[in-house]
């Protein structure tokens, strides 16, 4: 069980190094490749008002006018350990993790990813938990209610909730909810946890069940047929030959196998949301990562793209690896393989 930890551990730890150097590709090689300057490249950092001392700071900063090596270990040396940024005489420093650095709004990227993470992990979590209770649920009762009226409507709910996107349902709960039934009358808004719990979760309500609504619909259709191939094995007829409870067939053995391919699809779901709920926080105006990579991206302001690039890739590989953790106390084959 260590060795496989620390397989997975080494695993993680190099493919961060390979998300780090295929997205210093992208912003700094890529370019250079598709014929852009240095100067038109420091430019695009710099903004509209570039003039040419703010391009002559930016290369400087950047490093743009060294060999590529130079500049990733730059790159690589700023998320670990910081980067100082001059300015004719003035100068600022970028703590580590240094995720970039807004040349335009002077402003380190991390220090607004950090009061915007609440937000994202509020909506994330509160969803992921929704989703999965009620998915995996409902998938199961499905499958053992093969047939009947339950697995109809629901997986006819289902086949609804895949099909529709998060901007139409979010809209309509918006609509309903604030305007046509004012349950949320004075609009919907985030208040923060530490500030008033009961209001977190009031307000959090119906952004978790637009979300969840659809996640919950594919996880329910995937719980289903998993449980379905699962509990037509001959394993699953042998606990029953044993005298075993049909409660402890269908938890211990039926569903404990039924679990990996949901338990693979959640933590890429998640690691997806937590690097920005893009369209749900547009919807519901949410100042999360999301939000704040659609406003890098209005302003041209490649550091925050960047920014939320790498963060959100760590939240991805991040729950990749408890994933492969959950793996090994899912299925005890996995520890040896």
């Amino acid at each position: 069980m260590a060795a496989y930890i620390i397989r997975r551990l080494f695993a993680a730890v190099l493919l961060l190094l390979v998300v780090s150097a295929v997205t210093f590709a992208i912003f700094f090689l890529v370019p250079r490749i598709a014929g852009q300057t240095v100067d038109q490249l420091a430019a695009q950092y710099v903004g509209k008002d570039a003039n040419r001392d703010s391009i002559a700071a930016v290369k400087q900063n950047l490093g743009l006018d060294q060999p590529l090596y130079a500049q990733y270990w730059h790159f690589v040396k700023a998320i670990v350990a910081g980067a100082d940024y001059k300015f004719g005489p003035d100068a600022s420093h970028c703590s580590a993790p240094c995720f970039g650095y807004s040349f335009k709004s002077h402003v380190e990227v991390w220090s607004q990813l950090t009061s915007r993470i609440p937000v994202t992990l509020s909506l994330a979590v509160g969803a992921a938990v929704i989703w999965l209770v009620s998915g995996v649920a409902v998938g199961v009762l499905s499958a053992l209610r093969r047939g009947s009226f339950f697995d109809r409507f629901f997986m006819g709910v289902a086949l609804a909730g895949v099909s529709l996107p998060i901007f139409f349902t979010g809209m309509l709960a918006l609509s309903v909810l604030t305007v046509q039934w004012p349950v949320w009358g004075d609009g919907i808004n985030y208040v923060s946890f530490t500030d008033d719990p009961g209001q977190w979760a009031w307000n959090l309500l119906v952004p978790w069940c637009s979300l969840a609504f659809l996640y919950s619909a594919l996880y329910a259709r995937l719980t289903r047929a998993g449980m379905l191939e699962t509990m037509s094995e001959d394993y699953i007829r042998t606990a029953r030959a044993k005298g075993l409870k049909e409660s402890t067939v269908v938890a211990k053995h039926g569903l404990r196998s039924a679990l990996t391919p949901i338990v693979t699809i959640f933590g890429m779901d998640f690691g997806l949301l937590l690097g920005g709920a893009v369209i749900t926080e547009q919807v519901f105006s949410f100042k999360g990562i999301g939000e704040y990579a659609v406003k890098g991206i209005q302003d041209n302001d490649l550091p925050i793209v960047m920014g939320v690039t790498l963060v959100a890739a760590f939240f991805i590989v991040f729950c990749n690896l408890l994933v492969d953790l959950v793996y090994a106390a899912i299925d005890p084959r996995v520890r040896y393989s």
